[in-house]
């Protein structure tokens, strides 16, 4: 089966960009940690890098004043401006969301109602969602390199 070049340009941008993680915050905080391939958040942005990855192949094979090229760079503005608004700020509601939940469940625990047999209790909200504006620019940086790179190496990019 063959890929498309756009479409394999896509799929490494977003699996080199979470596999990079992995050194990445290792080296930062000494921590290893295998889930991150599968996380969404982190240096670099892996939504970035495939779209960009995308958008660079589409500019390479359609030509950069095409119709597809335009449509891809849009797209790719709106991936990038949700990782850095939206999703970064939905990631701070959840951070402080647990704490609340934690702040809720040490007060009934002082309190010590009787009626109350068993203080809230949920699972933590996933507070990695967006990305820093220097995490979406890295991700970018890595899928415009993807992009070149995997058009010199892919058989039929032209």
């Amino acid at each position: 089966m063959f890929l498309s070049y756009p479409i394999l340009a896509a799929l490494l941008g977003m699996l080199i960009a979470q596999f990079v993680k992995i050194p990445i915050h290792f080296l930062t905080t000494g921590e290893l940690r295998w889930n991150l391939m599968f996380s969404t958040g982190g240096m670099p942005s892996s939504h970035t890098a495939t779209i960009i990855s995308l958008t660079t192949a589409i500019g390479l094979t359609s030509g950069f004043k095409s119709n597809e090229f335009a449509i891809c760079v849009v797209m790719s503005a709106i991936v990038m401006h949700d990782a850095t608004g939206v999703r970064r700020h939905a990631g701070y509601h959840a951070e402080v969301l647990n704490k609340l939940l934690v702040d809720f469940n040490a007060l009934v625990e002082t309190l010590k109602d009787p009626n109350l047999k068993k203080t809230e209790s949920r699972a933590k909200l996933k507070e990695l969602l967006g990305h820093q504006p220097a995490e979406v620019f890295f991700g970018a940086v890595t899928g415009i390199i993807i992009g070149f790179l995997t058009y010199l190496v892919y058989p039929f990019s032209s």
